[in-house]
């Protein structure tokens, strides 16, 4: 299933001024990175977000919160924002905000 394209969309525009942003196509979606590091991303209809471990598990307590796993092994310190998360793009921004924080907090690849 392809991701969705309004998602990209709507963070396409939230993110336009940022800087050293990229794009790339990865997981059957697209991911975002600074500086060489993934921070968040689209897969099929879910925000997908990168923090650190201890925050990702905290985050998953929420009801549209859930493990980032379409392997069967869910990746440490990613999860996945159901819409109901993200209702406004004020409410998106701060998901968005989460990932690039915590990829500045990487070396730079």
């Amino acid at each position: 299933m392809a991701y969705n394209k309004s998602i990209e969309q709507r963070i396409n525009a939230l993110i336009e001024n940022w800087p050293n942003m990229e794009r790339k196509k990865m997981f059957g979606g697209v991911c975002y990175l600074t500086r060489g590091n993934m921070c968040f991303g689209i897969w099929q209809e879910y925000l997908i977000v990168r923090t650190d471990p201890a925050t990702s598990q905290r985050q998953m307590q929420k009801d549209h919160v859930r493990p980032f796993d379409i392997t069967g092994k869910p990746m440490k310190g990613w999860f996945m924002v159901a819409s109901d998360g993200w209702p406004t793009d004020s409410a998106m921004n701060e998901w968005l905000r989460m990932g690039l924080e915590f990829a500045m907090t990487l070396p730079e690849k």
